[in-house]
Order: structure tokens, then C-alpha cells, then sequence
């Protein structure tokens, strides 16, 4: 690279840090098309035929490529957050997020069969809420609502509110 070049680089750069903080924000379209690949991979489980142990595994793994475990699990502790260190910290999340596939482990049985919609996306505040709807077999269909921000770097869903109970405040 010439000088010219290495001048021209960094001017582009110094201009990216004076643009507006919402001009680099994650929009609608990130947030819905995060949540559409989250329910992508899950369906697939639901199809699988896969056992319900490894149902669950693959649950597991869904919920920390997408879901910010951090956060949610520091939700979940509440005020004890602040108090716990960071190797405390870091083994509850690890216990956290394999309490969550467990206990939704019931719930893939009813799955089977059923299907996940991704509906829209719309700002709130300072994150995204996205809409699906959950069809199952034998029910009628409900509301699934993701809740999504890039605060911690990268897009991941903080919340899911399923019939208007929150995973991370319940």
C-alpha cells in the first residue's frame, strides 16, 4: 500500500467513527433474519426424529449460537449477579443454559409435528422484538416473541416471551 493509499484508508476510517451510533445499529431486517436462521435450526430438531436426548443437546446448542446465555443468566440470578466473581459467574451460565434445555425437554415431545413462524420485526427502545407465532400439534397456535439487541456485539435474542411470560424474568 502507498502513502497515498494508507492516507485514503484512514480518512475512510476517522469518517465510520463520526457517523451517527444508529447508523452502524442493528436494524429490523438483522433482527428478524437472526431469529428466521434461530427457527430454522430448530425445526430442523422438531423434524429430526432425532431422540429426545439429543433433541435436547441440539436445543443447547441453538440457545448459545442465538441467545445472549450472559445476559439471560445474569437476568435469571437477579441482584446475586452483582455479587457473584467471575469464575462463579461463568459456571453458573454453563449450569444455566443446560437447566433451560432440560426443562424445556417435555416440550419437545409436543413439538414434534409442529412448526415455528417468523412473523415480523419492530424497534422497541433500544432493541428489536420479534414476532412468531408456534403452531403444535392439537393446540392452537400461540405467540413467540424474541427480543433482540447487539448491545454485547453481537445480535443475539436477550429474551423470549412465550405467551406473554418472559424466559429471562420467570
Amino acid at each position: 500500500m502507498n502513502r497515498r493509499g494508507f492516507v485514503g484508508a484512514i480518512s475512510a476510517l476517522s469518517l465510520v467513527t463520526l457517523l451517527p451510533s444508529g447508523a452502524l445499529a442493528l436494524t429490523d431486517a438483522q433482527a428478524k433474519a437472526l431469529v428466521d436462521s434461530a427457527v430454522a435450526d430448530i425445526n430442523k430438531v422438531i423434524t429430526s426424529g432425532k431422540s429426545l436426548s439429543s433433541m435436547i443437546k441440539e436445543f443447547e446448542r441453538i440457545f448459545v449460537k442465538y441467545g445472549d446465555v450472559p445476559i439471560i443468566a445474569r437476568s435469571a440470578l437477579g441482584v446475586d449477579a452483582r455479587r457473584a466473581s467471575k469464575s462463579q459467574l461463568k459456571a453458573y451460565t454453563k449450569a444455566f443454559q443446560g437447566y433451560i434445555a432440560r426443562k424445556y425437554e417435555r416440550r419437545f415431545e409436543e413439538f414434534v409435528g409442529g412448526r415455528i413462524e417468523v412473523e415480523a420485526a419492530r424497534k422497541v427502545k433500544s432493541f428489536h422484538e420479534v414476532h412468531t407465532t408456534a403452531f403444535l400439534r392439537g393446540e392452537a397456535p400461540f405467540a413467540v416473541d424474541f427480543l433482540v439487541s447487539d448491545k454485547s456485539g453481537r445480535a443475539r435474542f436477550f429474551d423470549m416471551i412465550i405467551e406473554g411470560i418472559s424466559l429471562r424474568i420467570s
